[in-house]
């Protein structure tokens, strides 16, 4: 059987041999993005560069992302959804093109993993109105002796990508496909509609630009963005039809079973419910491990809907012996490879996994007062009554059916269920990849209020102290939200001086300065980072000058000459200047230990 460590290795190796310089994951928690709650997908982070920034680790990069994709909640549970995942990608930004790009991931289906050429199969843009039918992308596959019958013409919707704004660079796809039913031989001619076609891979072929809606422009800079789900092409690879019986689920399912006394074959509802639970459970260990906590709001709310959902299955199955934070155990050795952290911070995360199941079980037992007020004043259960405890407090809804059924009354399941779907596409718009906040909107006044983002956190730290750190941040184009270290409330005293020092330095009209360095050699010139395990070898350091007339070269007291020298992808404005006048709206408690700026620029 083939290990995901070795599978995720061979990945980066092969495309290192192809020159492509590996990049660590990113954080779940998007930077600067407002549109999405977490990462979810490979491309995400790397916004900037392929809107044409330079990466520091040159055209061609690769690696293994961390993701969480929130639309799917609902449908865990089968053998190929998961809510976290890893996606392995690789990306030439304005380097090689389709051709070289089809021809590498070819080569490593076929030579690197060696999988059998008979079942594979590919898709291709079938072309409109807006833009042109890829041939170029099904003559590139045949040349390498794919069958023409094993490549489906597909439309916009299945077969496109672009970002949701009015403009960004877009472009066709090429899926790949593997035959995964192990006792029927592979058709001759591709149906992408049999699910037995399992998709291992996705080149996403960014040769266009958009420049409004349905209208497109060959792009300035042409981008490659390959992603590849690990869990999926790992059951692939040993055979498998079920991702839960690969090396990344099997011990926390096993483990289920000994907490459970049950068995995953018992029946479809024990395995669906062990699925769940593991899969929550995993997904869950991450976003803590990133640094969000339960909360009734944002990325903490549905970390707290993983956490109880998955507590509600725990319980159905008879594993009530253990908490179910005593999992985390379970799920951190799997990762010790490539995501140490949960190792780190393993008990901390159960810690909080378990208050919020205490926590749950105190709103599970306000939910069923209410529910039994609902059946008796009014005999009946409303969509709108069902919907309000599903989503306000948790509570499953196949609870309030079994509690209805108890009671012989009626549930009106179907304007649920349509509450439900409405809630889910809602999800899954924040989570197709098409976020507003990253390649759609870098924008003049999204790049300014990120610029003014540097001067806030530099003139926190002059005014309340080097303790101070960025603990997130969410830019839109009418205002910064900065999030940050510290025990107490700022006096408006504080709030006048950090205004004021952030506003000189607009009036003093200040370059702002791009070098690439290695990480050591920022931090030794006082370079600060938000996340400095995300990053590679090299990194961009922006810097803004404490004087209007900064020394042209460096000197002892260069760290002192810098109002603020950080670590940062981008994007920036080019003098501060350009920022307006700075303002601060509202300062207030994020969490515990963390205070929050909302500040505009007018």
């Amino acid at each position: 059987m083939m290990t995901a460590k070795e599978l995720r290795r061979k990945y980066i190796e092969f495309f290192e041999s192809k020159d492509h310089a590996e990049i660590p994951s990113a954080s779940l928690m998007p930077e600067n993005d407002p549109s999405t709650l977490f990462i979810t997908a490979g491309m995400q982070p790397l916004a900037p560069f392929l809107l044409g920034e330079k990466h520091p680790s040159g055209k061609r990069l690769v690696n293994a992302q961390k993701c969480v994709r929130t639309g799917d909640i609902d449908d865990v549970g089968d053998k190929t959804h998961h809510t976290f995942f890893e996606m392995l990608g690789h990306w030439s930004l304005g380097d090689y093109f389709k051709k070289e790009a089809i021809k590498m991931s070819y080569e490593f289906l076929t030579q690197e993993l060696q999988l059998d050429k008979n079942k594979l199969a590919f898709t291709v843009f079938e072309g409109d109105d807006n833009a042109l039918c890829d041939k170029e992308a099904a003559e590139v596959w045949q040349s390498m002796g794919v069958n023409e019958k094993r490549i489906a013409y597909l439309p916009k919707k299945d077969n496109w990508w672009e970002p949701t704004g009015a403009s960004g660079p877009c472009g066709p796809c090429t899926e790949m496909f593997y035959w995964s039913d192990n006792e029927n031989p592979a058709p001759e001619v591709f149906d992408p509609a049999d699910k037995r076609w399992v998709e291992i891979g996705n080149d996403v072929l960014m040769q266009y630009e958009k420049i409004g809606e349905n209208n497109y422009a060959p792009a300035k800079q042409k981008n490659i963005d390959n992603g590849t789900g690990l869990e999926r092409l790992l059951a692939v690879m040993n055979g498998l039809e079920d991702n839960y019986r690969t090396d990344l689920f099997w011990p926390i399912i096993e483990k289920i079973e000994e907490l459970s006394g049950k068995k995953y074959d018992d029946s479809p509802e024990i395995k669906h419910a062990m699925r769940i639970i593991a899969d929550h459970i995993k997904a869950a260990t991450f976003i803590i491990a990133d640094g969000v906590l339960p909360d009734k709001t944002g990325a903490g709310y549905v970390l707290r809907r993983l956490i109880r959902r998955a507590k509600y299955y725990y319980d159905l199955i008879g594993a009530k012996d253990r908490a179910l934070g005593f999992l985390v155990e379970y799920v951190a050795p799997i990762y010790k490879d490539v995501y140490s952290e949960l190792l780190e911070k393993k008990n901390y995360i159960a810690e909080k996994i378990t208050d919020e199941e205490t926590t749950f079980f105190g709103h599970l037992m306000f939910g069923r007062k209410m529910l039994e007020k609902i059946i008796v004043e009014e005999k009946y259960i409303s969509a709108d009554n069902a919907f309000l405890l599903y989503s306000t407090y948790g509570f499953p809804f196949e609870l309030i059916l079994d509690m209805a059924k108890e009671k012989n009354i009626e549930v009106d399941t179907g304007g649920f269920n349509k509450k439900r779907v409405v809630h889910q596409e809602l999800s899954r718009t924040a989570a197709a990849g098409m976020f507003k906040g990253g390649l759609a909107d870098h924008s003049e006044k999204v790049t300014q209020y990120h610029t003014a983002t540097h001067l806030l956190n530099a003139a926190l730290r002059k005014v309340l102290g080097p303790h101070i750190f960025q603990k997130g941040s969410n830019i839109t184009d009418e205002r910064l939200r900065f999030d940050f270290s510290h025990p107490e409330k700022m006096t408006s005293e504080q709030i006048k001086q950090v205004e004021d020092l952030v506003n000189e330095q607009i009036q003093n009209k200040i370059d702002i300065e791009c070098a690439e360095m290695s990480v050591e050699e920022a931090k030794a010139q006082g370079a600060i980072g938000v996340f400095t395990n995300k990053y590679g070898e090299r990194v961009k350091v922006y810097s803004i000058s404490a004087s209007p007339s900064p020394s042209p070269s460096p000197s002892d007291n260069e760290i002192e000459a810098s109002f603020s020298k950080e670590i940062c992808g981008g994007p920036h404005v080019k003098n501060t200047s350009e920022l307006g006048h700075f303002r601060i709206i509202k300062e207030e408690a994020s969490s515990a230990g963390v205070r929050r700026i909302k500040a505009v620029l007018e």
